[in-house]
């Protein structure tokens, strides 16, 4: 099953509303097992970032669970999955369609964020802000994972 186009770059910008680093980490844990992007990275490619991005992905799910954490949807919140989809998104389009994808990308996120947010407040009421927040984070690392796991061109294995 070949999906093409923007759709890859729309779910990492689905993931972005949830959890804003999820998108780079998930892209990073890639490009470190060796898989190449559909389009052209920027700043993943380098060890650095990509350990940084791993880094801030685990570091905003600890993050996610203290009674002090803001919403998703105020100015930094937003500001960090604008960046954050943008990347993945053009990571994850078509090669030639980078702008494309970033754009795709956010235009999901941010709204979606919002959405998002309702639903999590909705889950806090009922279950608690821990629990809530544990759910939430398998579900968008799962689903980061699997975006960028079926976006990815498969790297070529050793010829024998």
């Amino acid at each position: 099953m070949k999906l093409g186009g923007l759709f890859f770059s729309s779910l990492i910008g689905a993931v972005a509303s949830a959890r804003s680093m999820t998108p780079m980490a998930s892209i990073a844990a890639a490009r470190l097992l060796g898989h190449r992007m559909p389009g052209r990275l920027v700043l993943l490619d380098r060890p650095v970032f990509q350990l940084g991005a791993l880094a801030m992905g685990a570091g905003e799910l600890a993050g996610d669970k203290m009674k002090s954490a803001p919403d998703r949807t105020v100015f930094l919140g937003l500001l960090a999955r604008v960046l954050s989809a943008g990347i993945a998104g053009a990571a994850l389009a078509p090669r030639g369609r980078e702008q494309a994808g970033a754009v795709t990308a956010v235009a999901t996120a941010v709204p979606l964020a919002y959405a998002t947010l309702a639903g999590r407040k909705r889950a806090m009421a009922s279950i608690g802000q821990t629990r809530s927040g544990l759910i939430e984070d398998a579900l968008i690392v799962a689903a980061g994972v699997a975006v960028v796991a079926l976006a990815v061109k498969p790297t070529k294995p050793p010829r024998k």
